[in-house]
């Protein structure tokens, strides 16, 4: 029973913002699956400001959802979350129809072919792939023409990739073996 509860709370989010501010998120365990930290999370929206009202929203490697439900927490117009596995993905419309989260579109498919077949244009977006994806190139192509003008992408990774050259870093940190910066487009 010890173990059974602390695997649960070990799979367990809390939304740390806005409307939904204390709310619990349950993931299943899977690769490369690590939701972003509490002090990460608190640290950027503060960078973004608490309140997101009107703007669009791209969680492109969703995992526990945890980032697009805090954006939706604070009032984003739209919420796209963006899952590859289809257990997590499950996971994912299950918690957003759980916390009645009516602005978020969960989407089961990778990332890239997402980009490929979609024409929306995002004011934020949080990208942060498992540590042993490597494509970062590919992505910055494709993510381009889905940004509005002057959009704010948020990155993590274990080691940060080239950024193109008309993304301006705004703020960066670390915590644990996560880097991330907050970036501008030009």
């Amino acid at each position: 029973m010890d173990q059974n509860m602390h695997k649960r709370h070990h799979n367990q989010v809390r939304i740390i913002g806005g409307t939904h501010r204390g709310r619990k998120i349950d993931f299943p365990t899977a690769e490369g699956l690590r939701p972003t930290a509490d002090s990460v999370r608190e640290r950027l929206f503060n960078w973004l400001g608490q309140d997101l009202t009107g703007l669009r929203v791209l969680d492109l490697f969703a995992g526990s959802g945890v980032m697009g439900m805090e954006a939706a927490s604070r009032h984003a117009m739209s919420v796209v979350m963006v899952e590859a596995n289809r257990i997590v993905a499950k996971a994912l419309q299950d918690n957003v129809n759980k916390l009645n989260f009516q602005k978020i579109n969960v989407i089961c498919g990778e990332a890239l072919l997402h980009l490929n077949a979609s024409a929306q244009i995002f004011d934020v977006v949080f990208l942060d792939p498992p540590y042993a994806w490597a494509e970062w190139p590919i992505l910055f192509d494709r993510i381009g023409p889905h940004l509005e003008k002057l959009a704010r992408v948020y990155v993590e990774a274990e080691r940060l990739p080239e950024l193109p050259p008309s993304w301006m870093i705004l703020k960066e940190g670390k915590s644990g073996m996560s880097r991330f910066v907050l970036c501008q487009v030009a």
